[in-house]
């Protein structure tokens, strides 16, 4: 609660306007929380992350505030209740969780500051998730984005890092990154707000907690305004970054081999291949920025000198291969095409089907949708990925499952058996792909090899009186449940 004088109090005022008008500005001309957005703030109860949650709730954005206490203070269970009553004084809603941070460090092999982060972003990403939240906001202001310049120039970085800390990625937005932590802190005195300071930020052991108290003074004491200048730099370095960053996918587009034809989507999440010709014909500084962002695509990020050394064996050929992303992606290159995979174990499996109904598989992002049909309205799919079958020749309840050698089948239009995993190969479909694929079965065996054949014992013959049409696609977020209810409106 401020306390003072009349005028002081009406200065406060004007002051609290002022800083929610600048506030205000800043999200309107950046459009970091479009409207209507369900929105959640990171709360540890420092300057930066009060100042940040009262802002929000006082233009009327209705945040949720989310707190995770680290587990490393006694008094932090205590603050965290603390903090729960303050969100409750001012109408604001409060999650926490806890974590054992000095536990996940020593099970990441990693630093506290470094399992700190982890910890937080997870919960963070959790909880907003189970609370309904679109966007989580944290505090991180024109201060931490210098130091986080300069502790990546340190260690040895390039553009991305010399850009620091995003506005926005991920669902993660950084709405005071404009402001100093001077202005926060002096917002949070004005407006009578308790704030926690934690001892680690004055912990020296910290390497970032020593470049702020020792090497940014310096800095600053070199050149007057030193922070908003690197801060201005990292401004401009993000855009320039943005821009390479679209040239390079613009590249690696041109350069893309599409494998498994119709049934890619089984696979885009854990390979990609690309034409190595094209590939070389253009500046380097595009082919390193190409890799990195194909292998950002497969869930990994790449050092500088792998990248180097993966755009070296590209241009002398194959056949070669080479470990990328701490040996998450396998990069090879046979003649001319080279591809990239995610090293993943895709167990076997087998599930009921469906029938009529839609089944979705979010693991492989796919789903099948089997639905009655006319067997006088013929369906032709040179694809097959798309097929109708007679429903009388079925034997039993349909299921699904992986491919496997022992597995056979009359294909449609043939005499004898084949194996499912040869029409497969014939199809030219990756291993990857191969494992992914769902075999549609029935007691006697497989019925439907998508993208392949279905089996000539269910064709539709003249004789046929009832049909499934079955087909296969890429996992959707919009129309499943109409789709649903108009093959099963029970």
């Amino acid at each position: 609660m401020c306390t003072g004088s009349a005028p002081d109090r009406a200065e406060l005022i004007g002051n609290l306007w002022k800083v929610l008008d600048q506030f205000a500005a800043h999200l309107e001309s950046s459009g970091l929380i479009p409207f209507g957005s369900r929105l959640a703030v990171a709360f540890s109860g420092g300057a930066d992350s009060t100042c940040l949650l009262h802002l929000t709730h006082r233009l009327g954005l209705q945040p949720i505030a989310l707190h995770l206490d680290h587990g490393q203070r006694a008094e932090s269970m205590q603050e965290a209740m603390e903090l729960a009553a303050f969100c409750e004084s001012i109408g604001v809603p409060f999650a926490s969780g806890r974590a054992d941070v000095p536990a996940l460090a020593a099970s990441y092999r990693v630093g506290i500051e470094e399992a700190g982060r982890i910890a937080r972003y997870d919960f963070f990403r959790q909880a907003a998730f189970r609370m309904g939240c679109d966007l989580v906001a944290t505090g991180h202001t024109r201060d931490d984005l210098a130091e986080t310049v300069v502790f990546n120039l340190a260690r040895g970085t390039g553009m991305a890092g010399l850009a620091g800390i995003p506005a926005v990625r991920d669902g993660i937005v950084r709405p005071l990154l404009p402001f100093s932590r001077q202005q926060t802190r002096t917002y949070c005195s004005e407006q009578g707000l308790k704030t926690i300071e934690d001892p680690g930020n004055l912990d020296l052991t910290f390497s970032r907690v020593r470049l702020r108290h020792r090497v940014i003074p310096e800095l600053e004491a070199a050149h007057s305004g030193a922070v908003a200048n690197i801060a201005r730099t990292a401004g401009i370095l993000s855009e320039e970054n943005a821009f390479l960053d679209a040239m390079a996918a613009a590249v690696m587009e041109k350069c893309e081999v599409h494998m498994n034809g119709p049934l890619r989507f089984l696979t885009q999440d854990v390979e990609c291949a690309f034409d190595r010709s094209v590939f070389l014909s253009h500046p380097p500084v595009l082919q390193r920025r190409g890799l990195r962002l194909a292998a950002g695509v497969l869930g990994a990020s790449m050092e500088y000198q792998t990248t180097s050394l993966a755009v070296e064996m590209i241009g002398i050929g194959g056949p070669g291969s080479i470990s990328l992303a701490e040996s998450v992606v396998d990069l090879q290159i046979d003649g001319g095409v080279f591809q990239m995979a995610k090293r993943v174990v895709d167990e076997p499996f087998r599930y009921s089907l469906v029938t009529p109904g839609v089944t979705e598989s979010e693991v492989f992002g796919w789903q099948i949708t089997v639905r009655p049909w006319n067997p006088d309205l013929p369906v032709r799919d040179k694809d097959n990925l798309d097929v109708v079958v007679d429903a009388e020749a079925l034997q039993g309840q349909l299921y699904f499952r992986s491919a496997h050698h022992s597995l056979k089948m009359t294909p449609l239009g043939m005499d004898g058996t084949k194996q499912v995993t040869h029409l497969m190969a014939e199809a030219k479909l990756t291993k990857a792909a191969r494992k992914r694929l769902p075999v549609v079965c029935d007691m006697v065996g497989p019925v439907w090899v998508p993208g392949c054949r279905i089996a000539e014992r269910v064709k539709i013959t003249d004789t046929c009186a009832r049909a499934f049409r079955l087909t296969i696609g890429p996992l959707e977020g919009a129309g499943r449940q109409e789709e649903q209810e108009r093959i099963d409106p029970t």
